[in-house]
C-alpha cells in the first residue's frame, strides 16, 4: 500500500477524475451541503474561505470508481475535506515524506495523522508569530 502521490506516469485520478463533470457534480454537492454564510472553514488552518479558494482532500478513495467507461464520483462527506492550495500542498508533503504515512498507514489514516500534524505546526507558526 502507498499513499504517495505517482509522478511522472499518467495518474489517472489527476488527470482525468479531477477534471471530470462527476467530479465537479459532487464537489459542488459537498460544498452546498457545509457551507455556512458563503464560507468553510479550511480543516488545517481554520481560516474560512468561499469555495472557489478551497480545495477538498481525499481522505478516502473508495467512491471514486470507473462504471462502464464513466468516473463516478460516491464519496462520502466525511471523506472528504476542505483545504487551502497551500495548506492541501502541505498536506500531501507531510503523507509523501514520512514512511510510514506513505506505506505503511491507510489513507483515511495517514491523512487523518498527517492533518493532525499541520494543524499543530500551523497553531506553532502563529504562536510565534
Amino acid at each position: 500500500m502507498t499513499n504517495q502521490r505517482r509522478t511522472g506516469l499518467k495518474n489517472l485520478y489527476r488527470d482525468e477524475f479531477l477534471r471530470s463533470p462527476a467530479w465537479f457534480a459532487r464537489r459542488d454537492r459537498w460544498f452546498r451541503a457545509h457551507i455556512a454564510d458563503g464560507v468553510v472553514s479550511c480543516a488545517a488552518c481554520g481560516v474560512a474561505a468561499i469555495k472557489g479558494k478551497l480545495e477538498l482532500h481525499h481522505r478516502d478513495y473508495a467512491g471514486v470508481r470507473i462504471v462502464q467507461g464513466a468516473w463516478q464520483a460516491w464519496e462520502d462527506d466525511e471523506d472528504l475535506i476542505a483545504l487551502h492550495p497551500n495548506c492541501h500542498e502541505l498536506l500531501h508533503r507531510l503523507i509523501d515524506r514520512d514512511v510510514v504515512l506513505a506505506r505503511h498507514r491507510s489513507r483515511r489514516d495517514a491523512s487523518d495523522h498527517a492533518l493532525r500534524m499541520l494543524q499543530l505546526k500551523l497553531q506553532e507558526g502563529e504562536a510565534a508569530s
